[in-house]
């Protein structure tokens, strides 16, 4: 089949560099390895190879991101290039945050040892912070310093969106209970909480970690505020400074 050999040097540069430095030329080199081989693998060999699982049920792949030590990607099995998707908005889309969430524990297995969840994190950019074409959620390390921030951060913190600092670029935070999560999508919170981000939710790349009390935090960074590019993913540090500390 004529694509095969392309698909095949794509996936190695997929693998060995990383999402991030993914065939920069090919915005959708992750859909390709989704629909032509992680899926199509599972359903006809069992295999969902070179994803670590498939579950076209809840509508979700997993992917070991070589870029970075426990970094984990968590991406549709279907088409949704990303933010700007008015998919994300559906009420039957899957809750692709509250799906990464419990897909947290891939860092611990490959790790060896458990992994705090105050270590980790999640975060997805923005339309114009990325450098691929189907949306994708981060599971990595939180950055130290941030952990800190957050932790002082804390008290102050509260169901209502405010404005923060963080990174050097503006964010808003909101906290959230683990069992809000499941029940309503992340990204319905952004669009109907904020005023106007419905209207331009490509611009927002979003964020999450939780607090000392056990809740969780949303981060939301919107592209050209501050020089943001809305690349929520750097809240995270993909060498893990904070495991290895």
């Amino acid at each position: 089949m004529p694509f095969l050999r392309p698909l095949g040097m794509l996936l190695a540069v997929l693998i060995l560099g990383g999402c991030a430095n993914a065939a920069p030329h090919n915005a959708d080199a992750l859909w390709q390895l989704i629909s032509q081989k992680c899926v199509p693998g599972m359903a006809q060999k069992g295999e969902p190879a070179p994803c670590q699982s498939v579950d076209v049920k809840a509508g979700f792949v997993t992917l070991k991101d070589r870029r970075g030590v426990l970094q984990y990607l968590v991406m549709p099995t279907t088409k949704i290039t990303g933010m700007e998707s008015p998919l994300l908005l559906k009420a039957s889309t899957p809750h692709f945050f509250a799906l990464a969430w419990q897909q947290r524990q891939l860092a611990s297995q490959h790790y060896g040892h458990k992994v705090p969840d105050r270590d980790l994190s999640l975060a997805i950019n923005s339309a114009y912070g990325r450098s691929q074409n189907q949306l994708h959620v981060h599971i990595s390390c939180l950055r130290p310093a941030l952990r800190q921030q957050l932790d002082a951060l804390a008290p102050g913190l509260g169901r209502q969106w405010q404005s923060q600092s963080l990174m050097g670029h503006p964010y808003l935070l909101r906290t959230l209970s683990p069992n809000e999560l499941g029940q309503q999508s992340v990204f319905m919170h952004l669009a109907e909480e904020v005023p106007g981000a419905k209207g331009e939710m490509g611009r927002y790349g979003m964020a999450m970690a939780t607090l000392p009390d056990g809740q969780l935090l949303l981060m939301a960074t919107r592209a050209g505020s501050g020089g943001s590019q809305g690349s929520a993913e750097e809240i995270q540090d993909h060498d893990c400074a904070i495991v290895k500390g």
